[in-house]
């Protein structure tokens, strides 16, 4: 079968390449056609669009951009007509992917599944009526979202997280050697205090500065950067001159793997974080943070924005967000996490309680298995 896949950004490339791979021993016919990012590529198939060139965040970048978002749009929408695939995968990036999940259900009759649910839940309730419409079938990675949608009397299958499967997989086989890494990355000895930026060049500028000031008051530590894909070295030194912080590419995990606490953007990364039980403070500048705050407290849902914390149902990791991201308190919460023995603990064994929710490894496969299958029904 022909499958035509959409992600826009990196986290979103790892998923889809290993759905893709686990396509691939489910359907030997398999046949790829994406926008996406070099792991799927390295799956195989055909890359018509990379991620990085529709990754824009906020109203600024957004409206700045409209004229190359649209034609994105459109070369995609005319790719799928031309390539007639059996079934469009969107994965998460729900700006984009809406607009095209609503035009292949009401142009063409090729299903629409979407691996990675928009985040509804979070704010803009309201997509809901959209998912109903123009989704045939959902495949969440998110325990509480089965509640939440079935709420709204619209079934999903749970497939379990696929960021454990990548975590288990890498310490699999990747054996912890801090010698190695130090030595094969320039580094120091000391044990490594992690930063976590962002993957995108508008959250690395609003972020990265204040960490770098926060993390520097800890002279018994290095300060190890990871860098993001698609992000080059250039774009990084504005904000690293003068700094003691090395950038290390390609390696997150691999940093995660050797760090003893870490600074961490909200994101995929603070489960990441919690899967290699590496204690953190999430971290995330917004401009106006006063005027940020309040409305968060107005429009969002949820009383979290960590997906460690809403997962746990709790508040495992301490979020620092808007106004309340300063360097004084990330300061105070990386030492908190660095020496008070109790608090690292503590911390650990809630990531534990936090990776029993979300289920055993294997949701890149539970979800090729589902979709074959469901596909095979249709015809």
């Amino acid at each position: 079968m022909k499958y035509y896949l959409i992600v826009g950004e990196a986290s979103g490339d790892l998923h889809a390449s290993n759905l893709m791979r686990e396509l691939k021993q489910e359907d030997t016919n398999a046949e790829f056609r994406f926008f996406g990012g070099d792991l799927m590529s390295a799956q195989g198939g055909t890359r018509v669009k990379h991620y990085k060139d529709l990754a824009y965040m906020g109203f600024i970048p957004v409206l700045l951009h409209l004229r190359t978002i649209f034609a994105n749009m459109k070369l995609c929408k005319e790719d799928i007509i031309s390539y007639a695939p059996d079934v469009v995968i969107l994965v998460d990036y729900p700006g984009f992917n809406l607009s095209i999940a609503k035009f292949v259900k009401t142009q063409t009759r090729i299903p629409v599944y979407y691996y990675i649910s928009p985040k509804i839940w979070a704010w803009k309730e309201y997509r809901i009526k959209d998912i109903k419409k123009y989704v045939d079938e959902l495949f969440s990675i998110l325990p509480f979202e089965v509640d939440f949608f079935h709420g709204h009397q619209y079934p999903i299958h749970y497939v379990g997280n696929p960021t454990v499967d990548a975590v288990e997989t890498f310490r699999a086989n990747h054996p912890e050697d801090f010698t190695s890494f130090t030595a094969e990355n320039e580094l120091a000895e000391k044990p490594i205090i992690a930063l976590l930026a962002g993957s995108r060049k508008q959250e690395i500028k609003d972020n990265l500065p204040d960490m770098l000031k926060a993390a520097s008051k800890f002279s018994g530590y290095q300060l190890v950067l990871a860098g993001a894909p698609g992000i080059s070295s250039d774009y990084y030194q504005k904000y690293i001159q003068g700094v003691k912080v090395k950038i290390v590419f390609d390696q997150t995990y691999r940093l995660l793997q050797h760090s003893s606490a870490a600074l961490v953007t909200s994101g995929t990364a603070t489960l990441e974080t919690a899967l290699f039980r590496v204690p953190q403070v999430v971290c995330y500048h917004t401009p106006l943070g006063k005027v940020i705050s309040f409305l968060k407290k107005k429009i969002l849902k949820v009383k979290f924005i960590s997906l460690v914390n809403l997962v746990a149902g709790k508040e495992i990791v301490r979020e620092l967000v808007a106004d309340t991201m300063t360097v004084d308190n990330m300061q105070s919460e990386l030492k908190a996490v660095l020496l008070d023995n109790v608090k690292r603990q503590q911390m650990l064994d809630e990531y534990d309680r936090m990776i029993k929710i979300l289920g055993p490894s294997g949701a890149s496969k539970k979800t090729a298995t589902k979709m074959v299958e469901l596909l095979k029904s249709r015809k």
